[in-house]
C-alpha cells in the first residue's frame, strides 16, 4: 500500500490528468482618479451645454415606463413626478408597478441571474467602463439637468452628485472589484494542489431601494449588486425618477443585459411587501428613512422561514449630524464649514449639518458670521446660476420642516435667529433658518428633520468635557460630525470620547462633501449598517465567495505514516 508522504514524492513525476477548471482572472494593474468637478462659469462650454439640455428638458414631459426584462409596461393611472421648485411644471410620466408586475420582475430578476452570473469579469467590467465614460461625456448634462430640474440641485451640486459621483462609484467599485480578485489562498504545492476563491453573485435577488437625494445613490444602489452579478430589481423614488431613468438607459445603452436590472416605479408599501415575502429575496440594497428601513427588517425577520438564502440587509438612514466647536477654532473655518453643511440642497443631505454646540466665549463673532452669511445666501430656481440653494423635494417634506419651525416659534426655549419663513405658492420654498435652544435634548437637537433648519445649542466653556459627552448621548443617530479645534490635546480626547458618534468624523471640516475613494460613507446606530458606500468592501457585501480546491494527484490510500510503524 502506497502511503500519503510516499505518493507525495512520487507527484513530481506524475503528469497532471487533470488540467485546472478554474480561471483566476488577472487584470492589469490601472490608476483610478476621481472625476474632476467642472466650473459652470460664465462663458464656460460645460455651461452652455448644460442651459441648452435644461430647456430641452423643462420642454417636455417625459414618459417613463416600468421595464422588466426589456419589456415597457405601462399599467394603471399614471403619476407625475413635479419640478419642486415650480410644482406646476412636471417633467415626467410614469407608472406604479402592481404587486403581480413586482413578483413577475423579481423572477425575470432571478432568470437572468444564472446567466449573468456567468459572464466573466471581464466583460462585466468593460461595460461599467462604457457606461462611466458615457456618463462624463455625452450624457453629462442629460443627468445633470434632470437633477437639477426634477430634484432642485443647483449646477454645483447636480455636477456633484449626478455626474461626478455617480462616475466615481462606477470607476472605483470596478477598481476595487479588480484589487479584492487579486487575492487568492495559499497553495502550498501547486503541483499536487491548487486553491483558489471566485466571486459569486446570490442566487435570486436583490431589491435596491433609492431615495430623491443622490442620483448617484440610486447608480449605486441599483448597479453595484448587479456588477457583482446578481439580478436586480430596482425601486426608484418618486422624485428622482427622471434621473434614475437616465441612469438606467445609459447602461442599457452601454451593454448590460435586459432583465438583469428591472425598472420598477411601484407604490413603497406594495413593493416592500412583494418582495419580503419572496423566497428568493436575496438582499435589500436601501437608502431612506428609519421606519422604513425598521419595517423592511421586521418583515425580513417574519419570514425567514420562506427564504432560499439569508437576505442581506443594507441601509443607509440618515442623520442628526452636528458640529462641535472648541474655544481654540478657528472662527472663519467654523462659519464657512457650517453655513454649507446645513444649507446646501436646503439641508437634504443625509450629512448636512443640523445640530452645532458652540461656546459662550465664540458666541458673539460666530453668530455673527453665520447670521450675515445667511443673509446673503440665495434661494430660487436653480437654473438661477447665482442661487445657492433651492426648494425642498415636495409638499411631504415641506409640511414636515414646516411644522418643525412653527413649533419653535411657539417653544419659549428656542429662539428664531434668521430665517424661519417658508412658501409654497410657486415652488416648497423654505428658508434657510437658524435657531437657538437652550434645551440640549430639544427635538430640534435630537430629530432628523431632513431640511434647511440648524440649531445651535451655546455651552459655557467650563463645561466642555460634558458637553462632548452631551454629543454623544443625544440622538439615536451615529452618521457624521465634525469637530473644530486648534487645541490638540482637545483633539485627542475628541477623537477617543466621540468615537463612536459618526460614521465618518471630520476634524475642522465640514461634516458633508465625503468623496469615493476618498472618505467611504456610512455610519452606525440608527443611522444604517455601515458598509462604507465609496470604499472596497462595498462591493464584497455582494457577493457571495466560493473557496475551490484542486487536487492534481490521486488519492490511492487510506494510511498515515504513524499507522504503519
Amino acid at each position: 500500500m502506497l502511503t500519503v508522504w510516499t505518493r507525495t514524492l512520487r507527484a513530481r513525476s506524475l503528469e497532471r490528468s487533470l488540467s485546472s477548471v478554474v480561471e483566476i482572472p488577472s487584470f492589469k494593474d490601472f490608476c483610478v482618479q476621481n472625476e474632476p468637478v467642472l466650473g459652470y462659469r460664465a462663458g464656460s462650454q460645460e455651461r452652455t451645454e448644460l442651459v441648452e439640455e435644461l430647456k430641452r428638458t423643462s420642454s417636455v414631459t417625459e414618459e417613463i415606463p416600468i421595464v422588466i426584462g426589456g419589456k415597457m409596461i405601462k399599467e394603471g393611472e399614471p403619476h407625475y413626478q413635479p419640478m419642486p421648485h415650480n410644482h406646476s411644471c412636471k417633467i415626467a410620466k410614469f407608472y406604479y408597478a402592481s404587486e403581480k408586475t413586482i413578483q413577475k420582475a423579481i423572477e425575470v430578476s432571478k432568470e437572468a441571474q444564472i446567466k449573468w452570473d456567468c459572464t466573466p469579469l471581464n466583460e462585466r467590467i468593460q461595460i461599467w467602463q462604457t457606461a462611466a465614460e458615457l456618463m462624463a461625456g455625452s450624457h453629462r448634462q442629460r443627468l445633470n439637468a434632470a437633477t437639477m430640474l426634477g430634484q432642485s440641485k443647483t449646477a454645483i451640486q447636480a455636477e456633484i452628485d449626478a455626474a461626478c459621483e455617480l462616475i466615481d462609484f462606477f470607476k472605483f467599485n470596478v477598481f476595487f472589484l479588480k484589487e479584492n480578485a487579486k487575492y487568492q489562498p495559499i497553495s502550498e504545492n501547486p503541483s499536487v494542489t491548487r486553491n483558489s476563491l471566485r466571486f459569486r453573485g446570490i442566487d435570486g435577488f436583490i431589491a435596491a431601494i433609492s431615495p430623491f437625494n443622490f442620483t448617484a445613490i440610486g447608480g449605486n444602489l441599483a448597479y453595484t449588486p448587479a456588477l457583482m452579478g446578481n439580478g436586480v430589481v430596482w425601486k426608484p423614488s418618486d422624485t428622482a425618477v427622471l434621473s434614475n431613468w437616465r441612469i438606467f438607459n445609459i447602461m442599457r445603452e452601454a451593454g448590460l443585459p435586459d432583465g438583469v436590472v428591472n425598472f420598477v416605479p411601484a407604490d413603497g408599501p406594495t413593493f416592500g411587501r412583494a418582495i419580503t415575502t419572496s423566497p428568493y429575496l436575496s438582499g435589500i440594497n436601501f437608502t431612506g428613512s428609519v421606519p422604513t428601513f425598521n419595517w423592511l427588517w421586521n418583515e425580513v425577520g417574519k419570514n425567514l422561514g420562506r427564504y432560499r438564502n439569508y437576505p442581506r440587509l443594507i441601509g443607509e438612514c440618515g442623520g442628526k449630524n452636528y458640529h462641535f466647536v472648541h474655544p481654540s477654532a478657528d472662527v472663519e473655518s467654523v462659519i464657512t464649514g457650517t453655513i454649507r453643511s446645513a444649507f446646501e440642497y436646503c439641508g437634504q443631505k443625509c450629512s448636512a449639518c443640523s445640530r452645532m454646540y458652540i461656546p459662550r466665549s465664540l458666541y458673539e463673532p460666530i453668530i455673527t458670521g453665520l447670521l450675515d452669511q445667511r443673509s446673503q445666501l440665495k434661494v430660487g430656481d436653480p437654473t438661477d446660476f447665482s442661487v445657492f440653494t433651492s426648494a425642498v423635494i415636495d409638499d411631504k417634506a415641506f409640511a414636515r420642516i414646516k411644522g418643525y419651525i412653527v413649533n419653535a416659534s411657539k417653544n419659549s426655549k428656542n429662539k428664531i435667529l434668521g430665517g424661519g419663513q417658508f412658501n409654497d405658492t410657486v415652488g416648497y420654498f423654505v428658508e434657510p433658518t437658524i435657531i437657538e435652544t437652550s434645551d440640549p435634548l430639544d427635538r430640534l437637537m435630537t430629530e432628523e428633520i431632513f431640511g434647511p433648519v440648524l440649531t445651535i445649542y451655546v455651552y459655557e466653556d467650563k463645561d466642555v468635557a460634558k458637553t462632548v459627552k452631551l454629543v454623544e448621548s443625544s440622538t439615536k443617530f451615529a452618521l457624521t460630525g465634525a469637530v473644530f479645534a486648534t487645541d490638540t490635546e482637545f483633539l485627542q480626547t475628541a477623537l477617543h470620547e466621540l468615537k463612536a458618534t459618526a460614521g465618518n468624523f471630520y476634524i475642522n471640516d465640514k461634516s458633508t462633501g465625503s468623496v469615493v475613494g476618498q472618505q467611504p460613507f456610512g455610519g452606525g446606530r440608527m443611522s444604517g449598517t455601515n458598509d462604507k458606500a465609496g470604499g472596497p468592501n462595498y462591493v464584497m457585501r455582494w457577493t457571495t465567495p466560493q473557496s475551490i480546491k484542486e487536487t492534481f494527484v490521486p488519492l490511492r490510500d487510506i494510511a498515515y505514516p504513524y499507522m504503519l510503524d
